[in-house]
């Protein structure tokens, strides 16, 4: 045994030691192992599910386009809650409508927009406002905000493609052409329009602009028509809008007019869907003339925020007009549920004032966008949920690819539709709610981002303290719209907590069932002088020491006890893990230094998320004699949580599981390195 303050002696390796092919890894700098998550599938049917690329992806439009084409793509969402807006802002307010619908475009044009001006210049990537929810906090409590406002996220996605099924359906069934051969078939159309949608999006889905512009164009043009020869017919027969006035001012003045409007104008809440799916598609808005690799471009900046007011202007005038003639237009007996305009106000107005034909005409087109709302939203989901869920850990790998999550997609809303029978009225509330809760989402975090800036001097000046304070208040004006919306329809909030429910359970099966993954990305050297030294220590050379404390006296006593009680051959490599702040992260990259003293190689890891992921990482690119791992003797329960929530733990059994389970997969049966579990 050597003297205290010695290190034991063994026979270092050189540089001359290595193999021709080790050599010509000097010159690498980034070291990947190949994992059961990076490697192709091996059936046919996993190619076909799989091919396409990962959704989770950094993608690099190669084509954008001005933004007043893009608008057509957010008006598919927003644009066709035409078709159901009205009468449910009838069903809901009645006579009160108009005034409601008012106080709706008045929120819209100085709450909402603006806090969306404000999300799309600084999620310019398309990220939205989850995104920067996400990146204002950290750890834990950033991922389980994150998975709460997924699942209101789901909500607004999944209704949004049941809802405008559903309410095509009707439409179809409606008509007086096609009932006669459709019948009472509402839900069972609504399941085949559902499963068409499934299809194109298995085969594959482009050209998403063009196909947005030749439906949302044509119509906005018909439902422009509708409104005018109703305000016509309104014009034409002066006494219907005065028995509307006299309706209203014999319940009541107009003092409380304008309160009871601002207490119901939260049932119209559908009449604000859309602005998410405008920062959505951000990445496809060209600039002016602006560089695109600029770390923020301002070009793209600008002209979103020309698409979002312009769309919410637009959106705003057909809302005002447009519930105005339907309020004084249709009869309270014919927009009930079940009579002929339930749902469909400005389609029963086409037919009543313009004719059948024309109003299949509208029909026809309604069925259209409704049909294409839904493709937008399962294109907006596949989107969002890989960008979060995958990355967290917490679902599987194939969430990641775009076939399996449109069969899944496809099952929950055929599970939906069923469960509401296709019923529009009902999903309603439920849609409601998704969107407020996104809304109000994107005000805190804009809200948040704004008294950082003040805070820290990014922003200075008393427009800077303004503009955070008014953030606040318009957060507070969408909470009390939220909880309004919600105990007037608590079942909307009672539908978001089951997906939530259900996203939360499986994000914790899932990140329990991933443990075992290797979860490092990738391994990078710090120098060259860490590259060079690499090939000298792989391929069964040196037995790895992982050590807590990376002290000289702490390596000179675990030799010795090594030593001490095995029959070593080769040098040891001390291993010292440094972890990073935000332990809830779960995967990614390392960087290595590796040095040589006192005859011994010590290598130093930065960036990594769970101690025994990165030792089993790294044991396997090293490939060493042997591998000596101490035991802590604690509890092992005590141990697995410290493991999954901040990936420390029994770090020993884990690593042999984590090899196991690779070596299972990678078909290893030889080779293996020794590995020895210490008792403490």
């Amino acid at each position: 045994m050597p003297g205290a303050g010695q290190l034991p002696h063994t026979e270092p390796l050189r540089a001359n030691d290595m193999s021709p092919s080790s050599a010509t890894q000097t010159r690498a700098t980034v070291l990947r192992l190949p994992t059961p998550e990076t490697a192709p599938p091996r059936t046919a049917l996993g190619k076909w599910f799989f091919r396409g690329g990962r959704l989770d992806a950094l993608r690099v439009h190669e084509r954008s386009y001005g933004w007043y084409w893009v608008i057509w793509l957010t008006g598919v969402d927003y644009f066709s809650s035409l078709a159901y807006q009205p009468g449910i802002a009838l069903l809901a307010a009645g006579l009160l409508s108009p005034t409601a619908t008012l106080i709706l475009v008045a929120v819209t044009l100085l709450g909402a927009l603006p806090v969306y001006v404000q999300v799309a210049g600084r999620s310019y990537a398309g990220q939205g406002s989850i995104a920067m929810l996400e990146n204002l906090l950290t750890g834990w409590k950033s991922k389980i905000l994150v998975l709460v406002l997924l699942g209101f996220a789901a909500t607004d996605f999944v209704i949004t493609m049941t809802l405008s099924a559903a309410d095509a359906a009707r439409h179809a069934v409606a008509n007086p052409y096609l009932k006669t051969y459709l019948g009472h078939a509402q839900l069972g159309l609504t399941l085949f329009l559902l499963l068409v949608l499934a299809i194109i999006f298995l085969i594959g889905f482009k050209e998403a602009i063009r196909v947005a512009t030749f439906v949302a164009i044509p119509f906005m043009l018909l439902n422009l028509v509708v409104i005018v020869a109703g305000l016509l017919r309104i014009a034409a027969h002066p006494e219907l809008a005065s028995h509307w006035r006299l309706a209203m001012s014999m319940h009541t003045d107009w003092t409380s007019i304008a309160i009871a409007s601002a207490l119901v104008f939260p049932k119209l809440a559908l009449g604000l869907s859309g602005f998410e799916t405008g920062v959505a598609v951000m990445p496809l808005v060209a600039g002016e003339k602006e560089i695109e690799t600029a770390d923020v471009p301002a070009g793209r900046i600008r002209n979103t925020r020309k698409l979002l007011a312009a769309a919410a202007v637009i959106m705003g005038v057909y809302l005002i007009f447009s519930s105005f003639a339907t309020t004084i237009l249709i009869p309270e007996s014919a927009y009930r549920v079940g009579g002929p305009a339930s749902g469909r106000a400005l389609a029963y107005l086409a037919h009543e004032i313009l004719g059948n034909i024309f109003g299949t005409v509208y029909d026809l087109s309604t069925i259209a966008i409704l049909w294409f709302a839904g493709a937008s939203a399962m294109a907006g989901l596949i989107n969002l949920i890989p960008r979060y869920l995958p990355r967290f850990g917490m679902a599987p790998h194939w969430v990641s690819y775009r076939r399996p999550m449109v069969v899944v997609l496809f099952a929950i809303d055929v599970i939906v539709t069923l469960v509401f029978k296709a019923n529009v009225e009902a999903q309603g509330s439920a849609y409601a709610t998704g969107v407020l809760v996104l809304i109000l989402s994107a005000a805190v975090a804009v809200s948040l981002a704004l008294w950082r800036e003040y805070q820290t001097g990014r922003r200075v000046g008393g427009k800077a303290l303004a503009l955070s304070v008014f953030f606040w208040a318009v957060s507070l004006l969408f909470v009390y719209t939220v909880i309004a919306n919600v105990i007037e329809r608590p079942d909307g909030v009672i539908i978001s907590s089951i997906f939530i429910a259900v996203i939360l359970i499986f994000s914790a099966l899932s990140r329990y069932q991933r443990a075992k993954e290797l979860r490092v990305s990738e391994l990078t050297f710090i120098n060259e002088s860490s590259a060079a030294l690499w090939p000298v220590l792989a391929g069964k050379r040196v037995n790895l020491v992982p050590i807590r404390e990376m002290d000289r006296a702490g390596r000179i006593a675990k030799s010795a006890e090594i030593l001490g009680h095995y029959h070593v051959t080769g040098p040891i490599a001390f291993l010292h893990v440094n972890l990073l702040d935000n332990r809830s992260e779960f995967i990614a990259p390392l960087r290595i230094r590796i040095r040589q003293e006192d005859g011994y190689f010590v290598l130093d890891v930065w960036g990594a998320v769970a101690l025994a992921n990165t030792i089993a990482y790294l044991t396997e690119l090293l490939d060493p004699i042997a591998l000596f791992l101490d035991l802590t003797g604690q509890n092992l329960m005590s141990q697995a949580a410290k493991y999954m929530l901040w990936g420390e733990g029994e770090t020993a059994l884990m690593v042999y599981t984590i090899l196991l389970h690779y070596w299972e997969w990678a078909g290893k049966t030889r080779d293996r390195p020794h590995l020895h579990l210490m008792s403490p």
